[in-house]
């Protein structure tokens, strides 16, 4: 048989390979549990579930996941991250810890020292020159030090600024609008109770996709329907997603909510999110929040 003619059968009958997709490295940097009832601003818990869905999501390539609680690792430790994924508490109390910031009440509250400026130095350079995606729920979105303000709206595109904003614990119903982004794949309107940081400074920004308007039921603060959550595309190629919601525990067992939640986190590592969203099993162990009783009066 001619060399050409051997070459062509055995290439014809050797097994194809397709080239197996870079793995996504999802960072998960929570808060302790400094403040709140039990079923309350539970960080570890919240994202320990949303780890669990994707370690186990059946519906797109298999992920890596890292878990840090408390102050955040150096950037060179987590130089490979797709994505970091912050659920905490804000900076704004000495007595509560941010994972990236320093309690406000400890700096000048417009910058940061020489050690501090190194080391978010080190988280803003896999940002905004290696594209590593950032997502921020919750309480985590309020920044009181100034430094802190200006990254966060560097990364995100917005910001939840004091006496401006509100945070009202209620019944919210979630209306997804922009249907047609990938965060919002297979997600439909959901009701449920939370408290939802809402009402952010949002500046006219084209990189900027509304997600989520929200409306509270009683509305006792009188804000009427607010994005709650938006995401972010970022000229050097990075992305971000912002939700003001995660504070009930017993939320994650609403499907619409983590959904959400994970389409936001993957989509913002850069994954393409399936037509359908990403699934997940109803996580297992999540007790119904009851309210503590107040004592009763003597």
């Amino acid at each position: 048989m001619p060399r050409a003619l051997l070459m062509l059968v055995l290439v014809a009958f050797t097994p194809f390979v397709a080239a197996a997709e870079p793995e996504t490295h999802i960072v998960f940097l929570a808060g302790p549990k400094d403040h709140g009832f039990a079923g309350r601003h539970e960080y570890e818990a919240d994202l320990r579930v949303l780890q669990r869905a994707f370690e186990a999501a059946p519906n797109i390539p298999k992920v890596r996941t890292s878990f840090h609680l408390g102050k955040a690792p150096p950037a060179a430790d987590i130089a490979d991250a797709d994505v970091i994924v912050i659920l905490s508490s804000s900076d704004r109390a000495a007595n509560e810890i941010h994972p990236l910031f320093p309690p406000d009440p400890s700096t000048n509250h417009r910058g940061y020292d020489d050690a501090t400026k190194t080391f978010l130095q080190g988280y803003d350079d896999l940002v905004r020159k290696r594209g590593m995606g950032v997502v921020i729920l919750h309480y985590a979105v309020w920044a009181e030090n100034w430094a802190a303000r200006e990254t966060d709206l560097n990364w995100t595109g917005g910001l939840w600024v004091q006496m401006i904003s509100r945070n009202p614990t209620d019944q919210w119903s979630m209306q997804p609008v922009n249907t047609t982004h990938p965060v919002l794949n297979g997600v439909r309107p959901w009701s449920y109770r939370d408290e939802v940081f809402s009402r952010f400074f949002l500046p006219e920004d084209y990189r900027r996709t509304d997600l989520i308007v929200a409306t509270p039921q009683e509305d006792r603060f009188g804000i009427g329907p607010q994005v709650a959550a938006w995401a972010y595309q970022r000229e050097d190629g990075g992305r971000a997603f912002v939700f003001g919601g995660v504070d009930f525990h017993d939320a994650m067992l609403v499907d619409d909510y983590r959904r959400f939640l994970l389409n936001g986190i993957y989509w913002a590592a850069r994954g393409r999110v399936p037509v359908e969203g990403v699934q997940s099993a109803r996580p297992a162990g999540i007790e119904p929040y009851v309210a503590p009783q107040a004592p009763p009066r003597r």
